[in-house]
């Protein structure tokens, strides 16, 4: 006697499926074939296109929702193969929004009663989280785009102010950057003293020497005069051409008498460097080499942002700048000049020559001025460095000052290829 044939089926299947008739998931339970037997309610109520699905083929069911055939077929292959089966997103359209399930799956067994064998499983919606967790991953690739776009644009602010460092004097440049009065309509009266100084013969030079050349020649001298102006602490103001308007107590300042000695420190150093680098000049094709005229002068002058709307300049003006410009005018090729208050203030640490009185344009009395010889003492110790050094066989020349660190380096790779080169021939000797 089969003790089935007295058991009301519909019921026991029933009581199996009590845990899941009032679960939060749509389950299901379907019979050996994959032929549905019992859902809860909410499987209508997720998916009340299906209707009545009892005795459907769960396979179809599936496709019926619009679950992609891949994953149709990896159901039917791993509740075959595995008893079990999970797939941990499914996408399905349910009145037009698109929302997001797990299936969870997995044979039953039952000695007793053979109608209890199937498959029983749920969908579990995760359309919350699903949401949340692409709110999340966009997040972060918007805070990964973010990312990019701040390191581009600080990339592009740094090539800028890269660029633009090399069109201020270092002094204005860090004002600029680091003090907000820089860059207003702020004008002071202070006691500067200024330098000035022009290539002689110049438009010669512009008129016999081709373009590219000249370039060079121009922004080779304009480089190394602006290396030492640095050094000395120097403000560049601008480049007129070939000459050169720098000055010395703003934006910062030494004092008066300080001031002026790095002026004229400077001016001297410079006339040293002109010198070393004559070959170079004669190398480019300047058969005369080049000589400069220097000027300094000193006294009060209004310094600050002076032009329009549209472009400014942070410039001195005042008598004391035409005048730098007028001794450099007086002055010899390869001389420096100076105006009787610089004299005043350096006087104790220079030799000078009285050089000529006269009555500038615009000034009311007549001015000394003086021809700087050297400096009385030797301790003035950046005078004393040469970029240029000659012993019995070998003759060093620094072009380019700039980097003297890359100096060093070419020149011990220069001292690499000779012994590389003359291995051979030292060794014969030995």
């Amino acid at each position: 006697m089969d003790i089935e044939e007295f058991i009301n089926r519909e019921r026991i299947v029933d009581l199996s499926f009590f845990n899941f008739e009032n679960a939060v998931t749509a389950a299901y339970y379907a019979n050996e074939k994959l032929e549905i037997q019992k859902t809860n309610k909410n499987f209508a109520k997720f998916f009340p296109i299906l209707g009545n699905v009892t005795n459907a083929y769960f396979p179809n069911v599936l496709k019926q929702l619009g679950i992609p055939e891949e994953q149709i077929l990896q159901f039917e292959s791993q509740i075959e193969e595995k008893g079990s089966v999970l797939i941990p997103q499914i996408k399905i359209i349910i009145d037009g929004e698109e929302r997001m399930f797990s299936l969870l799956s997995a044979k039953t067994r039952n000695d007793d009663f053979s109608f209890l064998n199937g498959v029983q499983g749920q969908f579990v919606d995760r359309t919350n989280e699903w949401v949340l967790r692409k709110e999340r991953e966009e997040l972060i690739a918007q805070k990964e785009r973010d990312s990019d776009l701040i390191k581009e644009k600080s990339l592009q602010l740094e090539n800028l102010a890269t660029r633009l460092a090399k069109y201020l004097s270092p002094q204005i440049y860090q004002s600029i950057f680091e003090d907000k009065e820089m860059v207003e309509s702020k004008h002071s009266r202070k006691n500067l003293t200024i330098f000035f100084s022009d290539i002689v013969k110049f438009t010669d030079i512009t008129d016999s020497t081709e373009p590219e050349r000249l370039a060079t020649i121009v922004n080779s001298y304009l480089s190394e005069m602006s290396a030492i102006a640095l050094e000395y602490g120097g403000t560049i103001d601008k480049f007129i051409g070939d000459a050169i308007l720098i000055f010395f107590g703003d934006p910062e300042t030494k004092g008066d008498v300080e001031d002026a000695l790095s002026a004229i420190e400077m001016s001297i150093r410079m006339q040293k460097r002109v010198m070393e680098l004559q070959k170079n000049w004669k190398k480019l094709g300047l058969t005369d080499g080049l000589t400069v005229r220097m000027g300094v002068s000193t006294g009060f002058c209004t310094v600050g942002n002076f032009g329009s709307d549209l472009r400014l300049d942070y410039t001195v003006l005042g008598s004391p700048v035409n005048l730098a410009a007028r001794l450099q005018g007086m002055a010899e090729p390869g001389e420096i000049v100076i105006d009787e208050t610089t004299q005043n203030l350096v006087g104790d640490e220079l030799d000078v020559i009285k050089h000529k009185t006269f009555t500038p344009k615009g000034f009311v009395r007549p001015i000394n001025t003086f021809k700087v010889e050297r400096f009385k003492k030797i301790e003035h110790r950046k005078l004393n460095r040469k970029l240029s050094r000659a012993g019995k066989r070998v003759e060093i020349n620094v072009i380019d000052s700039s980097d003297i660190r890359a100096a060093l380096e070419e020149l011990k790779q220069i001292q690499d290829a000779f012994e590389k080169e003359y291995a051979e021939d030292y060794k014969e000797k030995k």
